[in-house]
């Protein structure tokens, strides 16, 4: 039987003011293009189906876009809920769904549901696991010693009976770690994430029963401990520190005779993410400019600001996210011990500080009445400052 791996959909995303429903439509077409040319039984979908628990309805749209295709095409569909997800609201109508063929688990209830299949000698067991934690495990396992999230999933496995004699694949959305290294996160799982401490993660040995496991919940892709456990990234860019990623869609054979057979498959979206880094005049030098419709994170490495420079990039490069400097100003302030800046100082010589160090000149009055302005909207100043 052949799979394809997807996790982190995030349906609904933005990324900074562009709305990316056409981009995430785009890669659903190129995915079940590949499903047809691989003639695919079926389809992981590894948590985070929406990006917010009260999606849009454009993206509950695109969702029911895709698993009626699927539908049609007959592929069966292993869904599980994410962390950004809401339970109740991705479990609405599982029972009809799974008339389906369309599997979803996005409430645990004590219970590691599974679902099994005999394709020619080939017994396959696919279980489905919604993102738990720790709290929620110990409400079903009172007798088991439940203080983290690898002990709550390692209880889950524990109760469940694996048969070794099948084929064995499990589905999560979970934070799972090599031995002594963690994952290579691209920034765009969210401060939870960037944070993680000892409580949330999980070590990849307690798969050690299931032929694979398709992860989600790491937007880069990549292996965890054996190829076997691996987490397939979003099918799209949602940061800027993913424009190095190279995203794909993981391929999984499964048969009697071998293990599971793991095959990239790249993914082109319709817009690309890039970073590009020069002087404004040479990235807008018209034989700079590639792709003037991808999304752009732009570093400029000119030494005086310049005014309204987003306004002048996306006359060019429309879809400009983001602009920053990398310049002798930028290079001294990462130097400078922030810690000690405010020490004893007024806001008024802070703001100057900061002014001087960011633009080698001193702050005019006007702009200064700007930034007090600001400061006491946001609650940082009182009005007799």
């Amino acid at each position: 039987m052949k799979f394809l791996h997807l996790g982190d959909l995030h349906l609904g995303k933005t990324l900074s003011d562009f709305d990316l429903i056409e981009d995430q439509r785009y890669i659903f077409d190129q995915i079940l293009r590949i499903a047809d040319k691989e003639s695919i039984d079926g389809i992981f979908i590894a948590g985070d189906v929406y990006d917010k628990a009260i999606p849009s309805e454009a993206a509950t749209k695109l969702l029911d876009y895709l698993l009626i295709n699927l539908a049609k095409k007959e592929i069966k569909v292993f869904m599980v809920s994410g962390n950004h997800d809401s339970d109740n609201r991705l479990n609405y109508g599982s029972a009809l769904f799974a008339s389906k063929q369309i599997f979803i688990s996005a409430v645990f209830d004590g219970t590691l549901h599974k679902q099994s299949f005999a394709y020619g000698d080939t017994e396959i067991d696919i279980y489905i696991l919604p993102f738990v934690k720790a709290s929620q495990v110990r409400h079903y396992f009172p007798d088991e010693d439940i203080e983290s999230y690898d002990d709550a999933v390692r209880a889950i496995i524990r109760n469940t009976f694996i048969d070794k004699n099948h084929k064995n694949i499990l589905v999560a959305h979970q934070f799972v770690a090599g031995k002594g290294e963690d994952p290579a996160l691209a920034g765009s799982e969210g401060v939870g994430t960037q944070s993680v401490g000892m409580v949330e993660k999980i070590g990849y040995d307690c798969f050690d029963d299931f032929d694979y496991v398709a992860l989600g919940h790491i937007h880069s892709p990549q292996r965890v401990g054996r190829d076997a456990v691996r987490y397939s990234g979003s099918p799209l860019k949602y940061s800027l520190s993913e424009a190095s990623n190279e995203k794909s869609v993981p391929l999984i054979t499964v048969s009697e005779e071998e293990s599971v057979k793991i095959e990239l498959i790249p993914l082109k979206p319709m817009r690309d993410m890039r970073h590009i880094k020069g002087t404004l005049k040479e990235l807008l030098d018209k034989k700079n400019v590639k792709a003037p419709e991808d999304f752009i994170y732009a570093t400029l490495t000119d030494e005086d600001i310049i005014n309204d420079a987003m306004g002048i990039f996306q006359q060019v490069y429309p879809n400009t996210v983001r602009i920053d400097y990398d310049n002798s100003h930028t290079r001294e302030i990462e130097q400078v011990d922030i810690s000690k800046i405010a020490e004893n100082k007024s806001f008024p010589e802070l703001i100057g500080d900061f002014y001087r160090l960011m633009y080698g000149c001193e702050i005019t009055e006007e702009e200064m009445d700007v930034m007090r302005t600001v400061a006491r909207e946001a609650g940082v100043i009182n009005e007799a400052n």
